[in-house]
């Protein structure tokens, strides 16, 4: 696997293995997993999508799991945070309910919740985004995870960074496509998620109008040597957020 990271080689194999083994070494029953699909993202395509599915879910029964899978949009990184604190700064504001909240992070919780709760006799089949839905808007969601932080210690305050750098657009126009493999390989080399406060905050997903010298994304980081790292690796890599100015 160490071997195949630093190719870059995904073997279908290996990960319907390392996904479903670790499920089972929890205990699970019922297993949902997220598909993202994009071309940037792990699975690439419908057909590979479909094929990966079926073999995970026929693996899955071979071992006694009841597994579900949820095809989702893997065009663009979900939120605005890519690292620890960053994205633990975007679950917060979702489960408070905060206006602010990334609301493609939102709806992606409430997809997926839902079909977990179907796991459930007792919930209908498309009713459970709904339930989960009531959940989140009555706050209980956010009491809940209160609850499970007080059990681990307790709830912390969510670290800042030492070092930022915006990353700014070059043109006016629309954001046409991200980069999801490279923006991920900056948010690694700014330190994420070893360092907990590195990584990427995106702060315009796709559609979004830009003018020319607006923050596309910030890199953050821990130390200048990695902030250096990142930003290095950026000056031969263009477009990671590719603006459309026609």
């Amino acid at each position: 696997i160490r071997v195949e990271k630093v190719l870059d080689l995904d073997s279908e194999g290996q990960l319907v293995a390392s996904v479903l083994s670790k499920k089972i070494a929890a205990g699970s029953t019922h297993v949902l997993i997220d598909m993202p699909i994009g071309e940037t993202a792990k699975v690439r395509s419908t057909a590979m999508a479909e094929r990966l599915a079926a073999n995970l879910k026929i693996t899955g029964k071979k071992l006694g799991l009841s597994v579900n899978i949820h095809f989702s949009d893997g065009t663009q990184p979900v939120g605005r945070g890519i690292g620890p604190a960053l994205e633990a700064r975007d679950l917060v504001a979702v489960l408070k309910n905060d206006p602010a909240a990334p609301q493609d992070l939102r709806r992606h919780a409430l997809a997926l919740a839902g079909l977990v709760l179907e796991f459930s006799p007792h919930v209908k089949k498309h009713d459970g985004i709904n339930v989960a839905r009531d959940i989140l808007d009555s706050g209980n969601a956010w009491k809940k995870f209160q609850a499970i932080c007080d059990a681990q210690g307790g709830m912390r305050d969510i670290p800042t960074p030492s070092f930022t750098h915006d990353i700014t657009a070059e043109r006016g126009g629309k954001v046409v496509s991200i980069d999801n493999r490279r923006i991920a390989r900056v948010a690694k080399l700014a330190g994420a998620p070893i360092d907990k406060v590195a990584g990427i905050d995106l702060h315009t997903p796709l559609g979004t109008a830009v003018e020319k010298g607006q923050p596309l994304f910030t890199v953050c980081a821990e130390s200048r040597g990695e902030l250096d790292y990142a930003l290095d690796y950026l000056k031969d890599q263009n477009h990671i957020v590719k603006v459309d100015g026609d």
